[in-house]
């Protein structure tokens, strides 16, 4: 409700002050600065003037309140259909049209056919002291005037009704997810908006000058100097007017111009939810609709290749397990506790998303490993457990292969280092402390407690309590202090809630 009145008074406000600036202003000092009026003269002139302006502003009213029915009606009820906003969402589109419309009907005729009919009456009785001839130039300035106004109000009203566009849109998304949008219709084409506003500009106040100094000329007994000084005020009128309708023009291409420029720069940054609002009657309304087409297209096949992608590290994941099945589903537990460590840490989505991929494929090396080494039941020999050793190595080098180089180069490191020690005598690299990258501290202490807790045909897998005092002995020597008491506090966190729902809850 508050858009709503908000965006009355703001339409209000622009009739009343371009109204009274145009026929008190523009037209009243045009009319008294040219004119010589004797006093009975320009009283009755005043009296004409009040007249034409009250006719004016009840037509003006009548119409303004057809126009703006469907608008006030779709705010003010409580239940809203979505036919209700639709149609309130196109005449809001159509309101600088009805505007112009509305400024060139009851403004002009409900001024200028009143303040003519008494002028010539006023003159016929002898209470007006004018030649008839400047009654027909006064028309002609009426019209002119009018134009002026008329385009001043098109470019205000385009810049009014855009909150309440996105306001009308919102209720729309909210209540029927149906997002509203012109889907390219022009209104009023641009050519013929800028080619009219230039000619306006260029041709109005010379027109007005003409006709004022066409009066002036026939009256005037006056110096050249003071001819001059009247002059100079007209001139800078119009100059006044050429200037604030070519700054209104240049706003109008500006702002869809700019925001087009900052959806864009999201989708350079890869977000594709971006959408951008249609508050446009002309051909932009048709470049925004292709342009939230296009991200919606971008959207679907990044997802699609999401998921492709997604779906191949878990392949390739698959794959490795698939050679041993006592170790099946392993680089996938690794994952859920390298993420759940993660996440816990604070690391943002895109990070943990790589720490996944990472996980996932943190022992895609083995598969260079030879079966009677990989899958021997016993005590492996010093030279099978160098073979072992080096799947970390292999890992990184069969990574490497995979294009587009860019995309893998995040996962290396981790898949690199998830076997280096926080005191350095792990391998390959004898890494220390925080020299081993963040990823690689991370999976080592979530592949420590699944390889320790998962059974193999030698051993059954040790309980969960034994593994976290294992984990909680071996920080910062070899594991990474922070990270091994952060998963041994996650695990204690859902160890409690399985024996005591309620205490997950209160959690």
């Amino acid at each position: 409700m508050a858009v709503y009145q908000r965006f009355l008074r703001i339409l209000i406000r622009n009739y009343i002050i371009g109204s009274t600036v145009a026929v008190f202003g523009i037209g009243g000092l045009y009319m008294f600065s040219t004119l010589h009026l004797q006093r009975e003269d320009m009283l009755a002139m005043v009296v004409i003037l009040l007249i034409a302006v009250t006719t004016m502003f009840t037509a003006e009213a009548i119409m303004f309140k057809r126009y703006f029915d469907p608008i006030r009606q779709v705010f003010l009820r409580q239940a809203r259909t979505a036919q209700d906003i639709e149609r309130a969402y196109l005449v809001v589109h159509r309101l600088p049209l009805l505007t112009v419309k509305r400024t060139l009907g009851p403004h002009l005729i409900g001024f200028s056919v009143p303040g003519m009919s008494m002028a010539l009456l006023a003159i016929s009785n002898g209470w007006l002291h004018l030649p008839n001839r400047f009654v027909w130039l006064a028309l002609v300035g009426c019209l002119l005037v009018s134009l002026m106004h008329a385009m001043i109000e098109f470019y205000l009203t385009t810049e009014a009704i855009r909150p309440v566009l996105s306001h009308l849109r919102g209720w729309s998304l909210q209540d029927y997810s149906l997002d509203l949008s012109l889907h390219g219709e022009v209104l009023v084409s641009t050519r013929r908006k800028y080619t009219l506003s230039a000619l306006l500009i260029g041709t109005i106040p010379t027109m007005l000058f003409g006709l004022a100094t066409n009066v002036r000329l026939a009256e005037t007994d006056s110096s050249f100097e003071s001819y001059w000084q009247w002059a100079l005020i007209i001139l800078l009128l119009g100059v006044g007017f050429s200037a604030a309708s070519a700054m209104l023009m240049s706003r109008s291409v500006q702002q869809p111009i700019e925001e087009l420029q900052e959806m864009m720069r999201h989708v350079q940054r890869g977000r594709f939810t971006v959408q951008a609002s249609d508050l446009y009657s002309d051909e932009f309304s048709r470049l925004i609709s292709g342009f939230n087409l296009m991200v919606q297209d971008l959207r679907v096949r990044d997802e699609m290749n999401t998921q492709l992608l997604e779906s191949y590290f878990s392949t390739l994941a698959a794959t490795l397990d698939a050679r041993d099945p006592y170790t099946a589903g392993h680089s996938t537990r690794v994952a859920k506790y390298s993420v759940q460590i993660g996440r816990t840490y604070g690391l943002p989505p895109e990070q943990l998303d790589l720490l996944n991929k990472s996980a996932l494929l943190h022992d895609i090396g083995k598969i260079g490993i030879r079966d009677n080494v990989l899958l021997k039941e016993g005590k492996l020999t010093d030279e099978e457990f160098a073979q072992i050793k080096l799947h970390p190595v292999l890992g990184e080098a069969i990574l490497l292969q995979i294009q587009p180089a860019e995309a893998m180069a995040p996962l290396l490191p981790g898949v690199r280092s998830h076997h280096e020690r926080y005191d350095g005598r792990g391998y390959p690299d004898g890494l220390v402390g925080e020299n081993i990258p963040l990823f690689g501290r991370i999976m080592a202490v979530a592949d420590a407690f699944d390889a320790m807790t998962s059974d193999r045909p030698y051993r059954q897998g040790m309980a969960i309590e034994k593994a976290l005092a294992i984990l909680a002995d071996g920080k910062g020597t070899q594991w990474d202090p922070q990270f091994a008491q952060l998963f041994i506090d996650i695990q204690r966190v859902e160890m409690a809630e399985d024996r005591h729902p309620a205490f997950g809850k209160a959690l």
